[in-house]
């Protein structure tokens, strides 16, 4: 279906509905925060905030980006949500409660990440799957790989790691927040370009709802997201970067949706490299992300949050322009992203020290954290 004026109306419209039940729902979801006890108390260095503060806000931005779909998106034609958007909801659902009986009860890992599993087996069972991957050599004649029966672990991967690598940069006021908003705004973009209206309405709710809770979670925060809502994005970010003609667009299009997630996936990565290198656990926590970086330079946290979106803005802006350049010239600017990442990288984490195995970072206020 083309982008006409009725289907963009119908993506204004859904960015707009879902940002004021977010809004509304905020305080809410606060007030039953604190009611079920699902409260963050800060107990190490590793947390950025020195009083109790609710979390389990995600639900309110679940709540707007539900509701804006159900509203909107039947408006496309069809009878009602198709299987693949009914199978990314259920399995919203299912990382939504499990995000909230982790902001209340704090579950282990192993536990949580199977019925991450169990929410992404849900999604592919609907027909949300990678079945082909772009030929990244860009003079073959076969411009896709077909992945055959490996589509299905490479999607539950997929689903898996962007859902988690979203919790992971949940920690500065507003980080993961803003930093999904971004992402879901160049996929609408995206989706814009290439007539998606399905996923211009999921992203422009998505976008929405998240631009509703994001005056609550702004420093200095009033509520946190949680689990609940870190995961919920990732999830549904996850999940919709595979829809569609995401998957089909063009030669380096394996690419875009990792530019479109660029700053999580980046940081998750480096973080599992680090602790891999330092003998730890990849799932090991600590306070060596790149935003708790950034605070020990002697940012504030506003700058810090500032600096990361600005990335990701640019990271997201690459994967726009991706989407409208020949194979060649696409290939040049990643070349040339790579290199000014690499080099970035490389003066970041000199000019930061680095951290040896067992080393602590300080704040900005120069305490040591225990």
């Amino acid at each position: 279906m083309p982008m006409t004026i009725e289907s963009i109306g119908l993506v204004a419209g859904a960015l707009a509905v879902a940002l004021l039940l977010a809004l509304i729902t905020t305080p809410i979801v606060k007030n039953l925060a604190q009611k079920w006890g699902a409260v963050d108390v800060p107990k190490d260095g590793r947390r950025m905030h020195d009083h109790p503060i609710p979390r389990m806000g995600g639900l309110a931005i679940f709540l707007g980006f539900l509701l804006s779909v159900i509203l909107f998106l039947p408006f496309l034609g069809g009878e009602g949500l198709d299987p693949q958007v009914r199978g990314m909801l259920l399995g919203a659902v299912v990382i939504v409660v499990l995000g909230i009986l982790d902001d209340i009860y704090a579950l282990p890992a192993l536990p949580k990440l199977i019925i991450q599993i169990v929410a992404a087996v849900i999604a592919v069972a609907s027909g949300n799957l990678i079945e082909v991957i772009s030929n990244p050599n860009i003079f073959s004649a076969d411009p896709y790989w077909e992945l055959g029966w490996l589509a299905y672990p490479v999607t539950v991967i997929w689903i898996v790691a962007v859902t988690n690598a979203v919790n992971l940069i949940d920690g500065l006021d507003g980080l993961a927040c803003g930093v999904s908003t971004i992402s879901s705004m160049t996929m609408l973009v995206i989706a814009l370009a290439m007539a998606e209206p399905q996923v211009a309405v999921l992203m422009a709710a998505l976008a929405g709802a998240c631009l509703g809770f994001l005056p609550y979670n702004m420093n200095p925060a009033k509520i946190f997201m949680g689990d609940t809502g870190s995961t919920f994005l990732g999830y549904v970010l996850g999940v919709v970067s595979i829809q569609g003609l995401f998957k089909y667009y063009m030669l380096i299009s394996f690419v875009v949706p990792f530019l479109m997630l660029g700053l999580p996936i980046f940081d998750t990565c480096f973080a599992f490299v680090r602790r891999i290198a330092h003998g730890q656990s990849p799932m090991h926590a600590d306070r060596s992300h790149i935003h708790h970086r950034l605070i020990d330079m002697g940012l504030s946290q506003k700058q810090a949050v500032a600096v990361l979106y600005v990335i990701s803005a640019i990271l997201g802006l690459s994967a726009v322009v991706l989407t409208t350049l020949s194979p060649v010239r696409a290939m040049l600017l990643l070349f040339a992203l790579c290199v000014a990442g690499g080099v970035s990288a490389r003066i970041f984490l000199h000019n930061n020290g680095g951290y040896k195995n067992g080393d602590e970072p300080h704040d900005n206020k120069g305490e040591h954290k225990p």
